[in-house]
């Protein structure tokens, strides 16, 4: 889980979010512990989100991670 840790904390560092967080899940929930790592990431719009998946950081993040990952669950919401 640490090198996936390690992969997924690159995107902080992604010019284009007005936040990103990478967290371990602390798996306190004892009906749910699949997920062991999240990232949360705000952007101001869809174009920012592009932009951040475009980036080459998130295309290193994805190098690193895509093999090591067993499950990958995302959302996107926009308010």
């Amino acid at each position: 889980m640490d090198r996936v840790f390690d992969g997924l904390s690159i995107l902080e560092a992604n010019p284009h979010a007005d936040v990103t967080s990478v967290r371990k899940n602390t798996h306190n929930d004892e009906l749910s512990d699949e997920i062991d790592v999240v990232v949360y990431a705000e952007f101001k719009d869809n174009h920012a989100l592009a932009a951040y998946k475009v980036h080459p950081l998130y295309q290193q993040s994805i190098d690193i991670v895509r093999p090591l990952r067993d499950l990958r669950v995302a959302a996107d919401i926009t308010f």
